[in-house]
């Protein structure tokens, strides 16, 4: 690797590294922020209980179809400008939702925050993984990364829960402007400039069946699971999903560029850690959405008390974070990934018999700080997985191809487990409508656990710590970012 690709090679490599953190913390909190928000912005903004799931889906459509495209965009655009660009949508977008008195207002601003997640998530983690050697000092660095991200999907909620407290719904919109702005700005000093642009080579068919299919996918499983699958909107999208991902299969197995090179899967790191994300994506991400409900619907939070409550998770995925460092420098990352598996799946057990009606936050302690240092554990080792032995020109695709199967997964499997939890909840009300839904958000984590379980399936196929790893079987792909960048140190 040479000087002219690494940030870290130059003379503020911590700081550059706390900025592409602080990217992460953006996406992340922009998943979980809105959860507490969502009964004020339905009264003020004017959603009906049938149109509020859509401020979260519109979020998760567009950033989960566009995540391929963002990360190959990466690679060939080049890193600094597609953060840049996905800072500045986040700030537009931002302000947009704040000042938004109708919902279709409010509900483009969360599609465009949802779009430049897919820009800007690949960019950040590519620029993480060709800015440090693979090794020790990547997975440090990714560790940094890590807590940022998997920190705020649950600081999300305690930050939602205050800002909406003290300063209205709005506020969950407004406080990413000046952190986006500073992102925007800090760019240029901090980032290596980026080389050529590299367009000749872009699959446009591949990018528009691929992009259109994937989001076509999510939205008939959000919306499906909101709205039933009998619509014939959601048949249609099913349809028309699987149609343009047959043919983008297609166009990858006889294009001359392809979007998506076939080949990254004889990578046994990057295969098998793509599965884990995606079963990590179908289990863990829901937890804390169901500790949301449990705390707010079930025990009767307020929006800042919630929040508070999100102390205990945030707190131990931070350990567990910190954690996985140091079990893949001892043990390597397949067993560590196999810890933290077994550690969710250990976690969920212990979760699930505490949420009952006349529970509180004390009766779910044990569980949520193992489920969460499992999480810490995991999310950390599935990324650097996913990175290990990637070819520094396709850390952008690598990122958007494991990233698109963490949204693929999260969409489907909150669907499936809330139609799990919310099974024998129709009709209720009070007492009985508390009682109901804690004993369903109970089966939803008894099974979420179990199914996370089979992802050490996928974690044995990766390379154990004594087996060299290949990045394909073809010569190294050229990084076409950092082909023309000065030295920066």
């Amino acid at each position: 690797m040479s000087a002219a690709q690494s940030p870290a090679r130059g003379q503020r490599p911590g700081w550059s590294l706390a900025l592409l953190a602080l990217g992460h913390l953006i996406i992340s909190l922009d998943f979980t922020i809105i959860y507490v928000a969502l009964p004020d912005i339905a009264t003020d903004v004017g959603f009906t209980p049938h149109t509020l799931q859509w401020v979260v889906t519109a979020y998760a459509v567009l950033y989960g179809g566009f995540l391929l495209l963002g990360g190959r965009l990466s690679d060939l655009m080049g890193r600094r400008r597609m953060f840049v660009l996905g800072m500045a949508l986040y700030g537009a977008a931002s302000v947009l939702g704040g000042l938004a008195t109708a919902p279709a207002v409010l509900l483009a601003a969360r599609a465009v925050q949802g779009l430049a997640g897919a820009v800007l998530f690949p960019s950040v983690l590519a620029l993480v993984n060709t800015a440090f050697a693979e090794g020790r000092e990547r997975n440090r660095a990714l560790t940094v990364w890590a807590m940022a991200g998997a920190g705020g999907l649950t600081a999300g909620s305690l930050a939602g829960g205050v800002l909406t407290q003290v300063l209205g719904w709005q506020a969950v919109f407004y406080v990413n402007v000046p952190l986006a702005a500073v992102g925007a700005v800090a760019a240029f000093a901090l980032l290596p400039p980026d080389g050529r642009v590299t367009t000749g080579s872009v699959d446009v068919p591949g990018a528009l069946t691929g992009t259109a299919g994937v989001t076509l996918l999510i939205f008939m499983v959000t919306h499906g699971s909101e709205a039933g699958w009998a619509r014939a909107e959601v048949i249609a999208a099913a349809v028309l999903a699987a149609v343009l991902l047959a043919a983008f299969l297609r166009l990858q197995v006889r294009g001359r560029t392809p979007l998506m090179p076939l080949r990254l899967f004889r990578n046994r790191a990057l295969s098998g850690a793509v599965v884990v994300i995606l079963v990590f994506g179908l289990t863990m991400q829901a937890v804390p959405y169901f500790l949301t409900l449990y705390f707010q619907d079930v025990l009767g939070f307020s929006a800042l008390e919630t929040g508070l409550a999100f102390l205990g998770p945030t707190l131990s995925i931070t350990a567990g974070n910190v954690l996985s460092e140091r079990l893949i420098h001892r043990f390597g990352t397949r067993s560590t990934l196999m810890i933290g598996i077994v550690a969710n799946a250990v976690g969920a057990a212990l979760l699930a018999p505490g949420m009952h009606a006349d529970g509180s936050v004390l009766t779910v302690l044990v569980g949520v700080v193992v489920i969460g240092l499992g999480m810490g554990i995991t999310y950390e080792a599935m990324w650097v997985a996913a990175g290990t032995g990637v070819s520094a020109g396709e850390q952008g695709l690598a990122s958007g191809v494991a990233s698109t199967a963490l949204q693929v997964g999260t969409a489907a499997g909150l669907a499936v487990l809330v139609a799990v939890a919310n099974h024998d909840i129709a009709g209720l009300s009070g007492q009985a409508l508390r009682v109901a839904s804690a004993d369903g958000m109970r089966a939803a984590v008894y099974i979420l656990g179990a199914v996370m379980l089979t992802a050490v399936l996928a974690a044995l196929r990766l390379p154990g710590p004594r087996t060299r790893v290949a990045a394909a079987a073809s010569p190294p792909v050229p990084d076409p970012v950092a082909a023309d960048l000065p030295p920066t140190g």
